[in-house]
């Protein structure tokens, strides 16, 4: 077991090194998606590629969370209960409820997100095993746990409705529409947004620096790519709503 210094001082790393890719992913769009293409080699099927993604964080978090000392921790419990609810249904749904078939994304890609997904996974499945015992419960304790859960789950719920409102439009195999329900209304990717809130939350809950890098990371990812699927719109559409912006109602 290391100590929590050096600990600490690898999740730094790690977060500066998200900082550091951001300006990249701002100029350089990531090739999966509607953005797909085969000039970055081989490709996969959307869906195989989306599981082998996904897996390694619900694994590795799932392993430390199994073998952690104090299991029955309120915040050991809840922070495994809210990952757990994100990457099962991130890993083993999700990428079955797809309306991509025949699409294929690039197999670097797939290979980047399993290294994103192991190094947050491992990050914050150690902490959970070797440091989240540290912690009391106090009534500060749980007012912050139930603050997290809360905005954790509102999260998960506007990632989760936006999603549906994608898929739904694609059933008809009419291909890419313009959304406008629920908060499409103010941005063009209200699922991403909702997935950065849901990591929020879990900072929230656990204050610990492996939550804080991964909800740094997930910015990182996921704001470059709002910003190219919002630029995609609007070329795509000449009727696609101005007022619009890209992830962040009435900001960016």
């Amino acid at each position: 077991m290391i100590t929590l210094e050096k600990f600490n001082a690898i999740c730094w790393i790690w977060i500066t090194v998200g900082f550091l890719l951001f300006p990249v992913l701002l100029k350089v769009k990531q090739p999966y998606g509607r953005h797909t293409t085969s000039k970055w080699g081989m490709m996969i099927k959307n869906e195989l590629g989306w599981f082998l993604m996904e897996l390694p964080a619900l694994l590795i978090f799932g392993y430390f969370f199994v073998i952690t000392p104090d299991s029955g921790n309120y915040l050991v419990l809840v922070a495994g209960t809210l990952w757990g609810l994100h990457y099962i249904h991130r890993a083993l749904i999700f990428p079955f409820r797809l309306k991509t078939k025949g699409k294929k994304m690039p197999v670097i890609i797939v290979g980047f997100a399993i290294f994103f997904n192991t190094i947050n996974g491992l990050l914050n499945g150690y902490w959970l095993a070797n440091f989240s015992n540290e912690i009391a419960s106090t009534p500060l304790f749980e007012i912050r746990l139930m603050t997290g859960i809360v905005i954790f789950l509102a999260g998960f719920v506007i990632n989760q409705y936006h999603d549906h409102l994608l898929l739904k439009l694609r059933k008809d195999n009419r291909g890419y529409q313009i959304p406008y329900r629920g908060l499409f209304k103010y941005v063009s990717c209200p699922n991403y947004l909702g997935e950065i809130i849901s990591w929020l939350g879990f900072f929230v809950v656990t204050l610990s620096l492996p939550a804080l890098s991964f909800l740094i990371w997930t910015m990182v990812n996921l704001i470059p790519r709002a910003l190219d699927h919002h630029k995609w719109y609007r070329k795509e559409f000449s009727n696609y709503p101005l007022e619009r912006k890209a992830i962040i109602p009435y900001i960016l």
